[in-house]
């Protein structure tokens, strides 16, 4: 009688721990999905800074921060990613709300620390543009697990295959979530602000 007592409350309580699991990893998050895949994002990086200093994440990375990499040369890609990261911050800046931007170059033989720097000019005034040399940009990419590879062909009007996700990063706690190219800055900034008031 005991044993079947105690079978129906094992019973019991597994299905309680199950519904319980269930709706805890079914529940959606405040602010949206931002399971990844994978390892961690982000990590240490030493980069050239568009003023031609040598910086870490940590000089860069002081407040919210929208961390993009790609590369000046890039027809359509670029351009349009970092136009609408600069419209984010934009929106934000109207609510009162500080977002920072980062464009980290993943094509160092061409991005020089000039060239960088009139790139991200042309979209926000604080955007900060980095570059280095192959070995800094490498580990960049590798601790924010991102992808390129320069297009073989001409060798100076070549393009380069990269990853486009921007990271929306905290300096205290790191990555937060990510936005894939077709997320509107509108959404960008909703989001962007959600994370922000939850880390405030």
């Amino acid at each position: 009688m005991k044993a079947a007592i105690f079978g129906t409350v094992t019973l019991a309580a597994a299905a309680a721990l199950g519904v319980y699991t269930w709706q805890t990893q079914n529940t959606p998050a405040p602010c949206g999905d931002t399971a990844v895949a994978g390892s961690a994002i982000g990590g240490p990086f030493e980069l050239v800074s568009e003023t031609g200093e040598t910086v870490t994440d940590a000089d860069v990375i002081t407040k919210p921060t929208l961390v993009y990499f790609g590369y000046t040369f890039c027809p359509d890609v670029c351009p349009l990613d970092s136009a609408r990261n600069a419209q984010a911050a934009y929106i934000l800046e109207e609510e009162g709300l500080d977002l920072g931007t980062v464009f980290i170059s993943v094509d160092p033989q061409r991005d020089t620390v000039e060239v960088v720097r009139d790139f991200t000019d042309n979209f926000h005034e604080d955007m900060i543009g980095l570059t280095g040399s192959p070995e800094q940009v490498k580990a960049a990419s590798q601790a924010y697990k991102t992808y390129y590879r320069a297009v073989e062909g001409d060798p100076e009007y070549y393009l380069v295959d990269h990853s486009t996700q921007t990271y929306l990063m905290f300096p205290e706690t790191g990555f937060a979530t990510f936005f894939r190219r077709d997320t509107p800055a509108e959404a960008v900034a909703e989001i962007s602000a959600c994370f922000m008031a939850q880390n405030s």
